[in-house]
C-alpha cells in the first residue's frame, strides 16, 4: 500500500475515532475563546474543560500553569487555543511514543489486561501486523479460565497466519507458556504473543499467578518476557490509571496499547497517564479492523484529541 494513502487513511481513523473527544474539546474551547484572552477566569474554566476530558486534575493544572506563564495577552481565537492545547500535549506524549523493538529470537511478549479491554483482538492485529513484516508468529492461549478465549485466539491466529498453542480449558497457565517458549526456540520463531486471563486488578490470586507466568518464562529465558503490554480500553476513563498501577506491580509493564479510542469522549485519559507513569505507548486502536492497530505518534494524537487538522 502507499504510505501516503496509508497515513491518510490512518489520520482519517484516529481523528474520526476521537471526534467524541474533540468535539467536546472544542466546543468547550470555542466558547472560552469568545473572550479573546487568557485571563485568569478564562483559564480557570478552561481548567475544568481538561478535568473533565480526563486529563486528571495535577495534569490539568500544569497545562494551564504554562499556558498562563507564556502571557497571551492580545487574546486568542479558539483555534489558536486548540493548536496551543495541542502542543503542550505533544510535549507530554512525545518521550512516550516509542516503538516496539523486537530485538531478541524469539521475542517474548506478555499481553495482559482487564476482562473486555480488547486483550485478545489487539493480539490479533498486532500478530497481523508483524506476519506483514515478514516475521513467524506464535500465539499462545494461556487465558486459559475461558473457553472462549481459546477459540477467539485460534480464530485470530487463523486470519493472521500464526502458529496457535493451546490445552483444555482450565489448564495450567505457566506450564503452557514454558512449553510455547521452548517450543518457539525450537522451531526458531520470531515474535510469540502470550494472551493471559483478563484479571481484574484488585484480583490478588489472580495477580499472583500473572506473576508466576513471569517467573516461569524466565526459567526458558532469563530476559523473558522481553515486553508486558498492558491494553487498556479508553472507555473506562480514570479506572485505567490504577489499572496500570496494578499490572506493573505484577507484571512489570513495559509498554501500552490504548484500544477503543472510538467509543468514547475520554480519549484525555491517555495524556493522563504518560504524565504519570512515563510508559511507552506502542500502539493506539480505533476500529475493529485489521488495520486500526497502529504505532502511536505524540504530534497525531495531540492534534486529533484536541480537533485540529493534521
Amino acid at each position: 500500500m502507499n504510505d501516503s494513502r496509508h497515513t491518510e487513511g490512518w489520520w482519517k481513523r484516529l481523528s474520526g475515532g476521537l471526534r467524541r473527544t474533540s468535539s467536546a474539546l472544542a466546543s468547550s474551547i470555542a466558547g472560552l475563546a469568545i473572550r479573546r484572552k487568557l485571563d485568569p477566569a478564562t483559564l480557570e474554566e478552561l481548567e475544568a474543560v481538561l478535568i473533565r476530558a480526563d486529563l486528571g486534575p495535577e495534569l490539568a493544572a500544569r497545562i494551564v500553569a504554562t499556558l498562563a506563564a507564556a502571557r497571551h495577552e492580545k487574546g486568542v481565537s479558539s483555534e489558536e487555543l486548540q493548536a496551543l492545547l495541542a502542543g503542550e500535549i505533544e510535549k507530554i506524549m512525545t518521550p512516550v511514543a516509542r516503538p516496539l523493538e523486537i530485538n531478541a529470537r524469539p521475542f517474548v511478549i506478555l499481553v495482559t489486561g482487564v476482562n473486555g479491554s480488547g486483550k485478545t483482538t489487539t493480539i490479533g492485529k498486532l500478530s497481523a501486523r508483524l506476519r506483514r513484516e515478514g516475521k513467524s508468529v506464535m500465539l499462545v492461549a494461556a487465558d486459559t479460565f475461558r473457553a472462549a478465549a481459546i477459540d477467539q485466539l485460534k480464530v485470530w491466529g487463523e486470519r493472521a497466519g500464526a502458529d496457535v498453542v493451546a490445552r483444555e480449558a482450565g489448564a495450567d497457565a505457566a506450564g503452557l507458556v514454558f512449553d510455547a517458549i521452548n517450543m518457539a526456540r525450537k522451531r526458531g520463531i520470531d515474535v510469540v504473543l502470550v494472551d493471559t486471563a483478563g484479571r481484574l486488578q484488585n484480583r490478588t490470586e489472580l495477580m499472583s499467578e500473572l506473576a508466576k507466568i513471569v517467573r516461569v518464562a524466565r526459567k526458558v529465558d532469563p530476559a523473558a518476557p522481553h515486553a508486558v503490554l498492558l491494553v487498556l480500553d479508553a472507555t473506562v476513563g480514570q479506572n485505567a490509571l490504577s489499572q496500570v498501577e496494578m499490572f506493573g506491580r505484577a507484571a512489570g509493564v513495559t509498554g501500552l496499547a490504548m484500544t477503543k479510542l472510538d467509543g468514547t469522549a475520554r480519549g484525555g485519559i491517555l495524556v493522563a497517564i504518560a504524565a504519570r507513569f512515563g510508559l511507552p505507548v506502542h500502539f493506539i486502536g480505533v476500529g475493529e479492523g485489521l488495520d486500526d492497530l497502529a504505532p502511536f505518534t505524540a504530534r497525531e494524537f495531540a492534534r486529533a484529541v484536541v480537533g485540529l487538522d493534521s
